[in-house]
């Protein structure tokens, strides 16, 4: 093991221990690979045994390796099939990544790039591309990436060609926060299509003359070519934008917290909310909704139908804000009983939970378990694998001030009074 840094090291021994740990990571990563390719082995043996059909071996496996890594069980079938990949079939890239001559992210580029290849020809990219690691040497990414991609083109070009013409059944629109309340809006398009809408937003740049930037107008156009309205008009708040009452008048300054996007600094609450209500052209509609005294979550709801309500349903979205899955960042499709409905689980807020497709699927498979509770207003949800290990999630609070309990002296007696505003 590597010792701490100490103070009194000098900037080559500092350096030497940021090589060696690097080196440390590689090879940790490789020791994970080998410890979850054999988990795999282990968990398919044991349902061949006990009789489970082919099509439903290794069902939820994926997940509870993403749980296990602290990352999103989306990632799960990635981290999964690398692993397999790694110990079963490229030799050499793995011994390369034991030895801390490949990060982990430069031997997911050569097995992403070898995927679409026969194990044989996998074998042979393997092979050619690290079976002497020293030339890996100096190479970053993009080197790393570009070299894999031609090996294959070389082996199969039919199989890389075949996949290129696959991959547009894959194309989608995805969303992430950006720095300083803007969003990065993110495309994944067929080649031509995606080069084309870039064209056209260069295009209407280069004969727009005003006291815009070009990467301004180019933004300003793809808004008004995908909303059909001016980007400089007030956008109609129906997008559950949550913040509490005090914030809304400016008595404090919390933020708010809008859905698919996160935290939003009161000022721009505040300016997205009164454009909204001041401009006829757009609108706002107001849902009251309140807090626990002291966990800051909110109340509950309940119904009698076996699917959510849509009231219901908005309420689990606007407390769960994303998959309720520990670590997974995905945004809510399904509105699930925790406690199975046809094993008389309840339609009600405290055993509803919001989940992504992927993480709804993922819990159905055998062994897996996930209870739910809510406590002092805390709503909490459990999930047990068939491994036996459990991980927690807990609803965020809503947005506003912190719950403040103040002590005043009354006829020589202290008294306790607890503060807190409506969301």
């Amino acid at each position: 093991m590597c010792s701490t840094s100490i103070p009194e090291a000098g900037e080559a021994q500092l350096r030497a221990q940021v090589e060696q740990l690097e080196r440390m990571k590689a090879a940790a990563a490789a020791a994970q690979a080998r410890a979850t390719a054999l988990w795999k082995a282990k968990r398919h043996a044991a349902e061949i045994a006990a009789g489970v059909p082919r099509s439903r071996r290794g069902r939820g496996l994926a997940a509870e390796v993403a749980l296990a890594r602290m990352d999103a069980p989306g990632r799960g079938g990635r981290h999964l099939g690398m692993a397999t990949a790694l110990v079963d079939e490229m030799p050499y890239t793995l011994a390369a990544l034991e030895n801390g001559q490949l990060t982990e992210w430069r031997a997911t580029l050569i097995l992403r790039e070898s995927a679409c290849l026969s194990l044989e020809d996998r074998r042979r990219l393997d092979a050619e591309l690290c079976a002497d690691p020293t030339r890996l040497q100096g190479w970053g990414d993009a080197r790393v990436e570009a070299e894999a991609k031609r090996i294959a083109c070389r082996l199969d070009v039919a199989a890389v060609v075949d996949r290129s013409a696959k991959a547009a059944a894959d194309r989608c629109v995805t969303t992430r926060p950006a720095p300083d309340t803007m969003v990065y809006v993110t495309a994944l398009l067929p080649v031509s299509q995606g080069v084309a809408v870039y064209a056209a937003l260069k295009r209407s740049a280069d004969t727009t003359f005003d006291d815009r930037t070009r990467g301004q107008i180019m933004a300003d156009t793809l808004v008004e070519r995908v909303t059909g309205q001016p980007a400089d008009q007030p956008t109609s708040v129906s997008l559950n934008l949550v913040l509490a009452d005090t914030t809304l008048l400016g008595d404090d300054a919390e933020p708010g917290w809008c859905q698919g996007y996160g935290p939003v600094p009161a000022a721009v609450v505040r300016a997205l909310v009164s454009d909204a209500v001041t401009d006829k052209r757009a609108k706002a509609t107001l849902r009251r909704l309140y807090r626990h005294p002291e966990s800051g979550e909110l109340v509950a709801m309940e119904s009698k139908a076996r699917t959510f309500p849509k009231g219901l349903a908005a309420f689990i979205d606007v407390r769960d804000q994303t998959c309720r899955t520990p670590y997974c960042n995905a945004p809510i499709r399904h509105h699930d009983h925790a406690h199975p409905h046809h094993r008389g689980g309840p339609t009600n807020a405290v055993n509803g939970l919001g989940e992504c497709e992927a993480c709804n699927y993922a819990k159905e498979a055998p062994g897996w378990t996930v209870s739910t509770s809510d406590d002092d207003g805390h709503h909490r949800a459990a999930f047990q694998t068939p491994t036996g290990a459990t991980y927690w999630s807990t609803a965020p609070p809503l947005p506003g001030p912190p719950i403040r309990t103040v002590s005043v002296m009354e006829n020589g007696l202290s008294i306790d009074i607890v503060t807190f505003a409506a969301a």
